[in-house]
């Protein structure tokens, strides 16, 4: 018997060309167990979060992130860490998201993973992200968690994830999205 399909939004939360968190996004969208799609959401053009920019009207790149959002079975984060914590861009798009009406993450099954050069792989970044996310009403996988440490030995010069003990490891969490998010459903 085989599963529904599950669409999960993937969201980056950085901007650079070069990011290992992008890379780790990229690999999961390949990874990706049989019946899941991920999409990868761009929150580059999402403006500075300003209410008075509200008031006029969601600016678009705003409303294809909520709309994005809305039609997911589920929400996979792939954060790096800033100053021990999460990247501005990334709680800015959140917090554009997340204004009401209709909050579209409540509800929503979600996962955490990110890649850093440093030897915790984001941690503290990702349990700042799983706070956000109690208030957001996302229920997050608890197991496993995904921390790159030491991403610069984790992919090759083009980005690829070529470590296969981290690619087994984002498979295995990405199964287990997949469960999580039929459990809910």
């Amino acid at each position: 018997m085989t599963s529904p399909a599950i669409r999960i939004l993937g969201i980056s939360g950085s901007l650079r060309s070069g990011s290992f968190n992008t890379s780790a996004l990229r690999a999961a969208i390949e990874l990706a167990p049989e019946g899941v799609t991920i999409i990868e959401a761009d929150i580059s053009e999402i403006p500075l979060y300003n209410e008075d920019l509200k008031a006029k009207g969601w600016p678009p790149s705003v409303e294809l992130f909520r709309q994005q959002i809305r039609e997911a079975d589920a929400i996979l984060f792939v954060t790096p860490e800033y100053n021990y914590s999460v990247p501005g861009v990334l709680k800015n798009a959140i917090d554009w998201a997340s204004r009401p009406p209709e909050q579209p993450f409540a509800g929503k099954p979600a996962a955490i993973m990110g890649a850093s050069p440093g030897v915790i792989g984001t941690a503290r970044a990702q349990y700042h992200l799983r706070q956000i996310a109690v208030f957001l009403d996302l229920k997050v996988l608890n197991k496993p968690e995904v921390m790159i440490g030491g991403a610069a030995d984790r992919f090759d010069s083009a980005g690829k994830l070529t470590h296969e003990p981290t690619r087994d490891f984002v498979k295995s969490m990405l199964v287990a999205l997949q469960d999580w998010t039929l459990k809910l459903k």
